[in-house]
């Protein structure tokens, strides 16, 4: 899962990695060098006290180390560059990928956890792509390669490293073995942590409302711990690698001073050699050391991967269709034929059997007890989720079949709870069409009942706006919401239940102002209040995911037993003829 992903963003790098492969190759040629250098000045100069050969392999090994640090300080360099630009893709192709999924896989994967993904599990990937380039690429080299310069001073000393590296192997892949299934539980505990704080944050007025700060305050504590105890453990194993290693690596060092001294002592082994085998013991355990530090990270990254390809692997049930139509030849007119949606895995679906009509010029509203599927009915028009089975035709077209831009310029939607950006008001208004000019916007305010309130604010239009519309009412973002849609001029408008938090008065005017201003278009909208659809051409009644009746206020109030008691639980008997 990790090579794969790797594979796939590294390729656009793929000379730039190969330079660091070439610079790093040549930095641990240099490394390994340096001790036979430093071999040959003890043994051929120090004791025979030739201080010409003294300067000469001197000033070879100053080279040598000038080379071998800018080839090192040039690779570090390009490497950080790959590493950074693989995290900014890996970023870019999950955001883009996410914007593709319907209601369906986002409500999967939820926002916390997707959130983590594009954010803590990048960071996972990118750390372990520069350790690679700065680590794992020079560990083997420098491991294989002292090898075989320490058989080159001296065959009998290396059997030492039969004893060494087994055990240096034996401890790290009994630790790593440890480590990986807990950096998948870490990774999960983090969306958890990430889930409880958002909804916190988001629920502030309601747990306040409820008394429920210590509830939700022991609700983070039990996240907490379960992150910090996980991380605690996962640190405690890596934490043991290092003194392993450094322990193996020093008892090889009393080995080697201990068995050389006495072939120094027969005459089998010069003093140089020694050192220099000593270094080259040094730099082999090293580099098994720089592959432990890279191979810490790897377990946890290996995790991230995992969670990042299920992202980039999940195809959205909405897809664009290969030849779209980009003309419709009905403009405004809504049909739904026959539809069925289910939800995967679901036994019952949310809706069946799903037969409707909008006509251009006319308001269809949609009533039905919780659950019945009002918002899943109007999500299938602008094609937020897709019909199982059956057709939904916008202007005479399967919206399967239209082109995603014209459909989203077709339809206009304005969802149950209406989200702004943070930014200003007149950024927001102008979201779905950018070139609106400020009548245009003051006339859409005029029409959603909002002109008064901008107009009262210091800076108008250009007043700031929270994330999420947080400095605005419950009412206030709703109508900013309507007028935001209205910019657009779609000739299809849908109302998810968009008028709930507008006192009786504004609604009527606002009803009436749009009754004005979309006299030709396609109105659908979903309400609870019977006040709000009586008056609507037509009024379509659902019941448990079926259509139970259609009709006009009187025509159902007197044949439709659903629609009848859904009036009676608001309006007496007189208020309702």
């Amino acid at each position: 899962m990790l090579a794969g992903l790797l594979r796939t963003h590294l390729r656009p790098y793929a000379r730039r990695t190969a330079a660091v492969m070439a610079l790093q190759l040549v930095q641990t040629f240099a490394i390994l060098y340096l001790p036979t250098l430093n071999a040959d000045i003890i043994n051929n100069g120090v004791l025979r006290e030739d201080i010409g050969h003294i300067l000469r392999t001197g000033a070879l090994m100053l080279v040598v180390t000038l080379v071998q640090a800018l080839c090192a300080a040039t690779a570090v360099y390009l490497s950080a560059g790959v590493a950074m630009g693989v995290g900014r893709d890996l970023r870019a192709a999950l955001f883009s990928h996410v914007q593709g999924f319907s209601a369906q896989e986002m409500a999967r994967f939820g926002a916390p956890s997707l959130i983590t993904r594009s954010t803590n599990d990048v960071q996972q990937v990118q750390t372990l792509v520069l350790m690679a380039f700065t680590m794992m690429v020079t560990a083997p080299i420098l491991g294989i390669g002292g090898v075989v310069m320490a058989l080159g001073q001296d065959v009998p000393l290396s059997l030492l490293l039969i004893v060494v590296l087994p055990a240096l192997v034996i401890v790290i892949v009994l630790i790593l073995r440890r480590v990986l299934p807990l950096t998948m539980t870490l990774q999960r505990r983090i969306d958890t942590i990430n889930r409880v704080l958002r909804e916190q944050i988001t629920g502030m007025r309601v747990v306040r409302a409820f008394v429920r700060e210590d509830h939700e305050r022991d609700r983070f504590d039990r996240a907490n711990h379960d992150v910090t105890e996980t991380a605690l453990r996962v640190g405690r194993l890596q934490a043991l690698m290092n003194p392993a290693v450094i322990l193996i690596i020093e008892c090889a060092a009393v080995a080697v001073l201990w068995f050389g001294g006495h072939r120094v002592e027969n005459g089998s082994m010069e003093v140089g050699s020694v050192v220099a085998y000593l270094q080259y013991l040094t730099q082999i355990l090293h580099g098994v050391m720089l592959a432990a530090w890279a191979f810490q990270t790897a377990p946890r990254a290996r995790s991230c991967a995992q969670r990042i390809r299920e992202v980039l692997d999940t195809r959205s049930s909405v897809v664009a269709p290969a030849a779209p139509v980009t003309v419709l030849p009905e403009p405004g007119r809504v049909r739904i034929r026959n539809a069925e949606f289910r939800f995967p895995g679901a036994e019952e679906p949310v809706l069946r059997g799903m037969d409707l009509v909008a006509e251009p010029g006319t308001t269809t509203a949609v009533v039905g007890s919780t659950g019945s599927g009002k918002t899943t009915l109007l999500s299938l028009i602008p094609r937020l989720i897709d019909a199982s089975r059956g057709t939904v035709l916008v202007g005479g077209v399967d919206v399967r079949d239209c082109d995603p831009e014209l459909l989203t310029r077709t339809v206009g939607l304005v969802p149950q709870r209406p989200y702004l950006f943070s930014g200003t008001i007149a950024s927001n208004l102008r979201y779905g069409r950018p070139e609106a000019t400020e009548d245009e916007l003051w006339a859409a305010l005029e029409t959603a009942q909002a002109r008064e309130f901008v107009e009262a604010l210091p800076d108008g239009l250009d007043s700031a706006v929270g994330q999420g519309g947080s400095n605005l009412s419950g009412g206030q973002r709703q109508r900013l919401a309507i007028a935001r849609v209205l910019v657009t001029r779609p000739s299809v408008y849908l109302f998810d239940d968009s008028f709930s938090a507008l006192d009786y008065a504004t609604e009527q005017s606002l009803r009436a102002a749009l009754r004005r201003a979309l006299g030709a278009a396609t109105v659908l909208f979903v309400a609870q209040r019977i006040s709000s659809v009586r008056d609507a051409d037509r009024i379509v009644v659902l019941d448990r995911g079926r259509v139970a009746d259609v009709g006009t206020h009187q025509e159902l109030f007197d044949s439709s037993p659903t629609y009848r008691e859904i009036v009676l639980s608001q309006l007496t008997e007189e208020e309702a003829v």
